[in-house]
């Protein structure tokens, strides 16, 4: 019942648009009725950021992902549970299933409920390995708090990570996170699509707590940096899979919790477990880093010249947009129109710094890899573009735009064209290249050769022969 009435509550407060440029219905799965109150403040955040949230368990028999075939949430957040799955109707295959139609999922770990081995062999599917013991944690006896944790040092105190050269940060804060009883998390170096938000330092290592200390540790399942707390996988798709390893950072006593490092100079301090939880679920549920493409065009930029100009009927024009065919060594213009969601909006997109959005004009392989240059397109996009002439070269040809980087929505833009040669009329004639000038002076000396022999043949007499004539008998000479 008291489900029931939260659930209600919170739909109320949902009734302003949602800030997703996906959609706005969430579904909670809670291992108990009783754990929801853990969370509250959590929820407020999400219903006041427009988000419709459901709750409930894996026992419920409402509980369905799909619909009539189609997806029926937008949104999926499985908190952790004591049992070995999540049941019938969220197998890995349904999550997968769930992922494939383009929603997102919020996976929250914790190392006090235990792993369940559906999930691990879930996250195997994703390329990310959890360690073999249900119940085995994230220790560092250098970054702990130490009011929660001064002897057992499971309270990982971490700031936010520094973002990679060329990509954005969505997920700093400026203050520590506090991740109780985490679970960590080891991804594999082949998929281009997993991403670390916040990795273990590098005194951190994994430790069941089960296990007898006093012989020792063997076989530690990873250490340090190869220990990854928070992690973000996207699909072909931009669907959105998250992984935290800490459910317990999520709950009101951590969101402003009095914590402190065991250094000597360190003093108590606010944690910013509301404020990454919020970046955290901003970018799995699609609130921060979704480009849209608004338009791809590209036309004929050279002007109607005689001699160089598409004559024939079955070609591209300077009055044509998008047109299907050109000429070998035409002067193209190709322009993109891109924005960035912000939460409420569409904004004009910026790469980040050190970084391009790049045109591949190819047919197997790119004939031009060209830098796009950017200019304001209105308040809401920014318009990338370039000129190029095209290739010596006739065929099926792409103009491709692929721009794919860590937390940012794919874009994959392909527009084939046709790329003809000249027609036998586009030929520019010899006496405008200069280079032919000596063949047509060879053409012309011969032609004049030939007219000056025939002239002398025709119009020289030959001179006449003499010739003796002879009487019939002894006869005088004439």
């Amino acid at each position: 019942m008291r489900l029931r009435v939260l659930g209600l509550l919170l739909g109320l407060l949902g009734l302003v648009s949602a800030l997703s440029a996906q959609g706005k219905e969430l579904l909670v799965v809670v291992d108990d009725e009783s754990d929801v109150s853990k969370y509250s403040q959590f929820w407020a955040d999400l219903a006041g950021r427009g988000f419709h949230v459901t709750h409930l368990t894996p026992k419920s028999t409402g509980l369905s992902l799909f619909q009539h075939g189609e997806a029926f949430y937008s949104h999926l957040l499985l908190l952790p549970t004591k049992s070995k799955g999540y049941g019938p109707n969220l197998t890995p295959n349904l999550i997968v299933d769930f992922v494939n139609a383009g929603s997102n999922v919020l996976l929250a770990l914790s190392a006090s409920n235990g792993i369940p081995s559906a999930v691990s062999s879930m996250l195997l599917e994703l390329d990310i390995s959890l360690p073999p013991d249900r119940n085995s944690l994230v220790v560092d006896h250098f970054n702990y708090d130490t009011a929660s944790a001064s002897e057992a040092h499971h309270v990982l105190l971490l700031p936010s990570q520094a973002p990679k050269k060329g990509t954005k940060n969505f997920f700093s804060v400026d203050s520590l996170v506090a991740f109780p009883h985490a679970v960590g998390q080891v991804l594999g170096n082949a998929s281009p699509l997993l991403a670390s938000v916040i990795k273990a330092p590098t005194t951190a290592y994994t430790y069941n707590p089960k296990e007898d200390a006093s012989e020792g540790l063997e076989d530690v399942f990873a250490t340090g940096e190869q220990l990854t707390l928070v992690s973000a996988f996207q699909a072909r798709n931009s669907a959105r899979f998250a992984v935290l390893g800490s459910a317990e950072a999520l709950e009101d006593a951590w969101f402003d919790a009095s914590v402190a490092l065991p250094t000597k100079d360190s003093s108590k301090s606010k944690t910013a477990n509301k404020l990454f939880a919020q970046k955290l679920t901003e970018w799995t549920f699609k609130e921060s880093g979704v480009l849209k493409v608004n338009s791809i065009t590209h036309y004929l930029a050279e002007s109607t010249k005689s001699g160089n100009s598409n004559s024939t009927a079955v070609t591209a024009t300077p009055d044509d947009v998008n047109p299907e065919i050109y000429r070998i060594k035409n002067k193209v213009h190709y322009a993109a129109s891109l924005s960035e969601w912000s939460g409420t909006h569409w904004i004009p997109f910026t790469p980040p710094s050190n970084d391009e959005l790049q045109l591949e004009f190819s047919m197997l392989s790119p004939f031009h890899r060209l830098n796009l240059s950017p200019s304001p397109d209105g308040n809401n996009a920014t318009l990338f573009e370039t000129d190029f002439v095209l290739p010596d070269q006739h065929g099926i040809f792409n103009f491709f735009l692929e721009y794919r980087r860590p937390f940012y929505t794919s874009i994959e833009e392909k527009r084939t064209v046709t790329v003809r040669h000249f027609a036998h009329d586009e030929w520019p004639r010899s006496f405008v290249i200069t280079g032919a000038y000596p063949w047509i002076g060879g053409i012309w000396v011969t032609i004049a050769g030939w007219a000056a022999f025939v002239a002398l043949w025709l119009y020289s007499k030959p001179a006449k022969p003499t010739r003796e004539l002879k009487s019939g008998s002894g006869g005088a000479k004439r």
